[in-house]
């Protein structure tokens, strides 16, 4: 099996080339090559599929040619990854299984459509604009935080800090608790605190997050993108463009009246060959 392994600020996968749909890719593959002692390790798998090749792509196929394929490490499913689109499209573009036309890419997404446009070193995806519709609490070790829930495609829950307390200091080797009934299907929590102030934003924020199905990775785009919208609703902006600083680095959201752009560096390190049934042992 073919693969290559890329990053975008930290947040890590296995890119698997199946154009045609035809690898029988399982939750238990998908856990073991994101095993990071007995895999190749990864926050999650991007199968690169032809979007007439694929369920739930087909209906994209008109609009896009690739479907993005995403699973999280754990083997379940994903609607949306922002970074992960920013990889599959360096990949695209990389292997030249695709061009810009017009100065943009679209690639299908269980989200929808998305396009991508590349900004030298950087990869920028726009996804749909993040919409905030409740509130709700996290629980981390005893302490109970407020946060905003936000639809990035994919759901999230962003919990400001109190002043007194310091991301560095949340242990998240444990998933917050949240209440099931409000998240059904699970969701992202981004703990913030903000950030000095960045030339040519309208924000800059810290934030560490807890995904579901991958437990704490170093960045996540979408949940940048509900973070910078909640920091844009506290300042009174409904637009703007506001930095979000992640442990694996910087990601810049710019939200406009009808959408939201992710930009950040999306880089590929490594391509080669695996054997499967040596996952299992």
């Amino acid at each position: 099996m073919e693969f290559t392994k890329g990053h975008g600020t930290g947040n890590d996968f296995v890119i698997l080339p199946d154009p045609d749909g035809t690898l029988d890719l399982t939750p238990g593959l998908v856990a073991a090559l994101c095993d990071r002692r007995r895999g190749l390790g990864g926050d999650g798998v991007l199968r690169v599929v032809r979007a007439a090749k694929h369920p739930e792509g087909v209906a994209l196929a008109g609009e896009a040619e690739w479907f993005m394929d995403y699973w999280n490490s754990d083997g379940s499913f994903a609607e949306m990854c922002g970074n992960g689109a920013r990889v599959f499209v360096r990949y695209l573009l990389d292997r030249s299984l695709a061009a810009p036309s017009g100065g943009t890419l679209p690639i299908a997404t269980r989200a929808g459509l998305v396009r991508a446009r590349v900004e030298g070193a950087d990869v920028a995806v726009e996804m749909r604009r993040p919409r905030l519709y409740d509130t709700a609490t996290a629980t981390l070790g005893g302490l109970t935080l407020p946060g905003t829930a936000v639809d990035v495609g994919n759901p999230h829950l962003v919990c400001p800090l109190p002043a007194a307390l310091e991301l560095t200091g949340l242990d998240l080797t444990r998933a917050p608790e949240v209440d099931a009934s409000a998240f059904p299907s699970g969701v992202n929590v981004e703990f913030t605190t903000p950030g000095e102030p960045v030339t040519g934003t309208d924000g800059h924020v810290l934030m560490r997050v807890y995904e579901r199905g991958s437990a704490e990775t170093l960045s996540c785009g979408t949940g940048a993108c509900a973070v910078a919208a909640v920091a844009l609703r506290d300042a009174g902006l409904d637009t703007g463009t506001v930095s979000v600083d992640v442990p694996g680095g910087r990601l810049t959201v710019t939200v406009t009246a009808d959408s939201c752009w992710l930009s950040g560096p999306a880089v590929l390190v490594a391509t080669g060959t695996l054997t499967p049934t040596a996952l299992s042992h």
